[in-house]
């Protein structure tokens, strides 16, 4: 079977460095990193009576573990919004868990910006929030902030097809 449906002459894989993230419909300003999509499920062993065979390997309960985002710190608010709902500096009176939780679009382009994969992530909350780096006056590096979010899982996007390249 070739790797590719649509364009069954290309060998190469798309490469991790065009992608776009998308929060309550908009794009992330500023997006750098995005770590990997992983789910881990344990391994149950199950003995049976009379079965000396040893253990027999079933799935047990699923993991998904936290995606970390990281962009360059801008006037965008989306991250330090979001991280407030579910701590705010204010104080618990302020602080509303109504809407800490968001889906979330990750999108991937190929070479030529046209997307060509999607996975939509589930129930994701901000459990760490870094709004600046550590600031230092002999540097020259760009300012990241970083949030890290919970997930319930996540699917991937099936109505993204492979494009036709030219």
């Amino acid at each position: 079977m070739p790797r590719f449906t649509v364009n069954t002459t290309r060998f190469d894989p798309y490469l991790g460095f065009k992608f776009k993230i998308k929060v309550d419909g908009l794009y992330v300003a500023g997006l750098s990193k995005c770590s990997a999509l992983k789910r881990t499920t344990e391994v149950t062993p199950w003995y049976e009576g009379g079965d000396a065979s040893g253990p027999h390997q079933i799935p047990g309960k699923t993991k998904y573990d936290p995606i970390t985002l990281e962009a360059g710190v801008t006037h965008d608010q989306t991250f330090e919004a979001w991280a407030n709902k579910v701590n705010n500096f204010e104080g618990d009176a302020a602080t509303s868990l109504a809407g800490f939780r968001k889906d979330i679009s990750i999108e991937v382009f190929n070479q030529q910006g046209v997307k060509v994969l999607a996975y939509n992530v589930f129930r994701c909350w901000v459990s760490e929030y870094q709004a600046l780096p550590q600031l230092d006056a002999a540097g020259n590096a760009v300012m990241i902030s970083t949030v890290k979010l919970e997930n319930e899982g996540w699917q991937r996007d099936a109505s993204v097809t492979e494009p036709k390249e030219t």
